[in-house]
Parts: structure tokens; sequence; C-alpha cells
């Protein structure tokens, strides 16, 4: 955090999730007046207890069926060095150390209507019960910085449209998903506390179908959330005619109807929604020095590389240096800072964020949809295999030469995204040249043992040898 007092000023934070409850921590510790403001109702214990039921995974667990019809499950760690992906309780303590501070307010059921980002004014709407068919009430709130972290359908980031010239780009993936779920079960073939485990509790298990998949999450008490990823045409095939969906199943994700009864994957597919998969992106993230959006608001992805909450908080880490860099800035100015002055050096901070940040942003939002035909399909292809294989040997016997995977360097690494896809291409690079190298010499050693061959045979031979190619 900052180590010099900065001129107290007023923050606003639209949206009360992971992204908007860490910019409130970040601003509040360097001593400005916070206000959240969130849609929803008040549920103090949602985020800490969907957090603290998380347990670790390892890596992948590849499901699926042999030409003799014999099923298997091929695991695939994620790190070579057995590092593990846990977001553990991370939230539930943000949110207590948020509630403690005295600077911090919580406002829920509040909807932003409306906002002016040069004369730095929001207009909320006031929800007081779901149930109430009053109109509700409208309210101005002031402020001096708005961050707007409200999700992929970003009121914040509707009203900055008309302040500055974004560039936007939406995307609708053709491809619906449904939840699903295995129940935990006392008959288990792991033993002690994960004998309620009907599958390996450490491990994102993928169901691949080429052009859909299937994946099964671990929870805490023993069940697995599931989810199934088709295009739009497979799921209207199946609702036309739910009874399909069993042999469906067993056709292309062999096992599951053993850990999911066929009536509950009907109930399932029949009660759950079918929903979308949206990929946004845009240019700039801020107005002036008054407002800046982060997370999905910014750049929402699709949920397959398990990034799109670790870069939102990462640009909550990396917003506040930069804002810290040109407060240090100010301060080194004669006189005392005043709100004008933190204004400019913040309208600075803010156009230096949004250049650094958008390559990145846009780097690990592509990165999420290559990953979706990497668990859907490559996870299955010998040149993927072999590469991860590679990339794993040159890490662990020749670590001087910095030699990782992409998806290691993104999920365990600090790097920018942007370096991490530059990285991983000159290792393809490398990769390639290196096994066309390979090749090459395999061939001119092959030419060569031929030739010598021949040399031992006599010419008549060699002669009849021709004739009979020339001829077939």
């Amino acid at each position: 955090m900052a180590n010099v007092p900065m001129s107290k000023q007023k923050y606003v934070v639209v949206g009360a999730g992971p992204v908007g409850s860490l910019a409130a921590l970040y601003a509040a510790k360097r001593g400005h007046d916070v206000e959240i403001y969130e849609l929803r109702g008040d549920h103090p214990d949602l985020l800490g207890h969907v957090f603290s039921a998380t347990i670790p995974m390892r890596g992948r667990m590849i499901h699926g069926r042999r030409p003799t019809g014999e099923l298997y499950e091929e695991p695939q760690d994620y790190d070579v060095h057995g590092r593990v992906r846990l977001p553990k309780g991370t939230i539930r303590r943000l949110l207590d150390i948020l509630e403690a501070m005295p600077n911090v307010k919580f406002f829920f059921n509040h909807k932003l209507t409306g906002a002016d980002f040069k004369r730095c004014k929001a207009w909320f709407e006031v929800r007081r019960s779901t149930d109430s068919t009053d109109r509700p009430s409208e309210i101005e709130v002031n402020f001096d910085f708005m961050l707007g972290a409200d999700g992929a359908h970003s009121a914040v980031r509707y009203h900055l449209m008309k302040f500055t010239r974004m560039d936007y780009q939406q995307e609708y993936i053709d491809t619906l998903w449904c939840e699903f779920q295995v129940k935990p079960t006392e008959k288990s073939r792991y033993s002690g506390i994960d004998a309620r485990f009907r599958i390996s509790p450490n491990h994102l298990h993928i169901w691949p179908g080429k052009q859909f998949m299937f994946i099964a999450i671990p929870s805490e008490d023993g069940s697995f959330t599931c989810t199934l990823f088709l295009p739009g045409a497979e799921f209207a095939y199946l609702e036309a005619d739910t009874s399909k969906l069993p042999a469906f199943f067993d056709h292309h994700f062999p096992g599951v109807t053993s850990l999911i009864p066929p009536t509950d994957l009907i109930t399932s597919f029949e009660t759950n929604p079918h929903l979308p998969l949206i990929s946004i992106k845009c240019r700039p993230y801020h107005f002036s020095s008054s407002v800046v959006i982060l997370g999905d608001a910014a750049h929402a992805m699709v949920p397959f590389y398990g990034q799109g909450m670790n870069a939102g908080l990462e640009d909550v880490r990396i917003l506040f240096s930069i804002l810290d860099k040109h407060h240090n800035a100010e301060n080194n100015n004669p006189g005392d800072p005043t709100s004008f002055d933190a204004a400019i050096q913040r309208g600075l901070a803010l156009a230096e964020y949004s250049a650094l940040r958008v390559p990145d942003a846009h780097a690990i939002n592509d990165l999420a949809l290559q990953n979706y035909v990497e668990m859907r399909a490559s996870v299955l292809s010998p040149t993927y295999r072999l590469r991860k294989l590679l990339e794993e040997f040159m890490s662990v016997h020749v670590p001087t030469l910095g030699w990782h995977t992409k998806y290691s360097r993104v999920s365990f690494g600090n790097e920018r995204y942007s370096e991490v896809v530059a990285k991983s291409d000159r290792q393809g690079k490398i990769l390639l040249r290196g096994l066309g190298g390979l090749m090459a010499l395999f061939c001119v050693g092959a030419y060569g043992l031929y030739l010598r061959q021949q040399r031992s045979r006599p010419p008549l031979s060699i002669f009849r040898s021709v004739i009979r190619a020339i001829t077939g």
C-alpha cells in the first residue's frame, strides 16, 4: 500500500464483487472516503462461503473411451513443479476488512441509472425491497473518482461511452452452457476425507468432444458442479426431445451417466437455464480523471482459462501502482496538493493505465477463447501432448533457460499476459525449428544409409531395380 498520505478524495465504487471490493480496499487504505454501490441485496456471507468451499486442483483429468470400449482417465498436471490453484478464503477476509473500516460505506439495492463524468455526478435508483411495487426513488451522488466493477453488462461502461470515443467489441460464441451436479457418495474408491467423492477431488475433470465438452469441478461437500458446453444447434436438438439426452451423454461423454443418473440429467437440462458465453473487448478504460472500468466491465472473457477474476484483481493492483506513482510525482511539487492537482495527476495515471492494460486484457481474452479449443479438442492431440512434454522437460532439467508452458506462466506467474503470449510464441517457433532440424538430420542419415546400401549392390541389380520402378 502507499506510504505517502494522499489528499482525501471521494471514491465511488460500483459493484461489490471481488474486483470492486479489492478496489475499495486499496482506495480506503490510502485514506480516501469510499462508497460502494451494489445492484443486488446485501448477502454478506455469499462470497466468503463460495470461496471457503473451494479445494486445490493440481491438474486436469481427461475422460474418454478406448476403441476396445474400455473407459479411461488420464491426468494432466497444470504445473510440472506441483503448484496448485487455490483462492480459498481470500474474499472472506477482504470483506471482513472492508466492513471494519470507518471510511467505507456499503449501499445495496442501488442501481446506477445515470452519470455525468464531466461534473462528477451519478444517479442511483434505490430499491427498498424486491417485492415492493412502489416506484423506486432516485438519489444524486457527487464523487471525485468512480471505479466501475459492475460486470459484463456494466452500467458504468454504458455511461462512459457517452463521454469518450470507445472502441467496443462484443462477441457471443456459438456455445451455450448448462449446469449439472454429481452428488456425494458414501461408497468411494478414495479414503479419508475424500471418501465422499465419486472421482478424483483434486482435478478439473474434462470429457472432450471436439466441438463441445463436459466438465466437473469438485466442491468441499463431496459433490461436483458440472457444466455442459454445447453449440446452440445441439442444444436445440436435445431440447426438442430430452429423452435423447442419456444416449447423447453415453456416446459423447462416456462414464457420466454412471455419475449422474439419467433422470437427474434430464431434470437438470430441463430446469437449469441454457446461457450464452460473452467476450468483450474495449478501449480506453477511462475518461479524464473521473472514471475507470475494471474487471469484466472492461474485458469480460469466456471462462476457459479461469483467469477472469484474477485479471480483474490484477487490474486493481496495476491501477493503484500507477496512481501511487503519479501521486508521488505530485508530492514532489512545491506547495500543498489541491483537488485540482490530484485530478491532473489522476488523469495522467488513468491514461497510462489504459495504454498499459488494454494489450494485456485483450491477450488474456484471446487466450481464454483459445483454451476452449484446447480443452475440448487439443488435449487429445499427440502434437499438443508432445509440446507439453518437451516444455515441461525443459522447465525441469534446464531451468536457467526460463522455459515454461503457457498455462504455468499465466496461472502461476506474474508476467504480463501480452508477454506470456510473446514468449510462448517464441518457444513454439524454437520447438518447431528444432523438430524440423531433427527431421532434416534423420532424412540426411536415412539417405546416406540408402546410398551406402546401393554401393554394395552390383550395377546390374541396380539397373533392374530402376527398370522395375519405371515400368511399375
